[in-house]
């Protein structure tokens, strides 16, 4: 009797959930075409189609810091990030020491941000290990490829927390910073580069308490990714470039020229123009040890 009872409730109940929901919709998966995926493989949605990426489908070599010295990058150069904002990558107030640019006499190709021996240090998007090794200068390194085709690296650490091939998530652990390499002082030396190219880290982010990616489309011109052209003692002047029409518009070089004051040097000129040493020189055809008059004429290429 208690079974008769209890399938005349389900019947009632069933009754009672169909008249509720006159139309349950369903999907058919028939168009769709199901492919297994693997841990290097990221299905990217475009306005035409699902197109599958391998960002280990080129280029992908554990041993060696930069593996594209035989590939090509054409500028302007379009880049594209999903997100609106990447992770710190370490865990404190970010107080960058020293940037991208001309440094004592030879090319900085990231930026030093200050840390303390054994603060953790992490990934700024989701990624790929490519190296996680010993690297001359920078030490103990880790570099990620990343979806869109740049290469984070992140040098001078004390302790590894991941192994090559590990898939990492944004904001993932990668070990500790420190002081291995050629480094003076505790630091975090990061780098950005798309196929062996550096680009300016601070063109791309903003390393301030909201950790902003400047804009989700960028175009990057050469400029970004000259380090003579910069000043690693201050910030360059960012001027954003969303379309290729911009990017090639700032091509278009816009000299100035700049007459010598009373007390100058062609090192404060060269920080009061936001301009290395280098590439005063080279526009001026002098040397960086020349003597410089009062009233002399040199050209500030933009």
């Amino acid at each position: 009797m208690k079974i008769v009872f209890s399938c005349l409730l389900a019947f009632v109940s069933l009754g009672v959930h169909a008249q509720k929901y006159e139309y349950i919709p369903t999907l058919d998966f028939s168009q769709f075409e199901f492919k297994k995926q693997v841990d290097s493989t990221i299905l990217v949605k475009t306005e035409e189609a699902i197109v599958s990426l391998d960002i280990k489908g080129e280029y992908w070599d554990n041993t060696v810091y930069n593996p594209y010295k035989e590939a090509t990058v054409e500028f302007p150069l379009q880049l594209k990030f999903k997100d609106s904002n990447y992770a710190s990558p370490i865990g404190r107030n970010k107080v960058i020491t020293s940037r991208y640019g001309w440094r004592r006499g030879r090319a900085h190709k990231g930026i030093d941000i200050d840390l303390v021996t054994g603060d953790s240090v992490y990934a700024m998007f989701d990624g790929i290990v490519r190296m996680a090794r010993y690297n001359t200068g920078h030490g103990k390194t880790v570099v990620i490829r990343h979806f869109n085709g740049l290469e984070t690296t992140y040098a001078h650490l004390s302790k590894y927390g991941v192994k090559e091939n590990d898939t990492i998530v944004k904001g993932g652990y990668l070990g500790k910073g420190g002081v291995s390499g050629n480094a003076r002082g505790s630091h975090l030396h990061l780098v950005v580069n798309f196929k062996g190219v550096s680009i300016n880290p601070e063109y791309l982010f903003a390393f301030n308490d909201e950790n902003a990616i400047r804009s989700e489309e960028l175009w990057i011109t050469k400029k970004w990714t000259r380090p003579n052209a910069h000043n690693s003692k201050r910030q360059s002047n960012i001027e954003l470039m969303l379309s290729e029409d911009e990017a090639l518009a700032s091509l278009v070089k816009r000299n100035k020229v700049y007459v010598v004051k009373p007390g100058d040097t062609l090192s404060r000129i060269s920080v009061r123009n936001n301009v290395s040493i280098a590439s005063l020189c080279k526009t001026n055809a002098i040397n960086r040890n020349a003597l410089i008059r009062i009233g002399q004429k040199l050209v500030i290429e933009n």
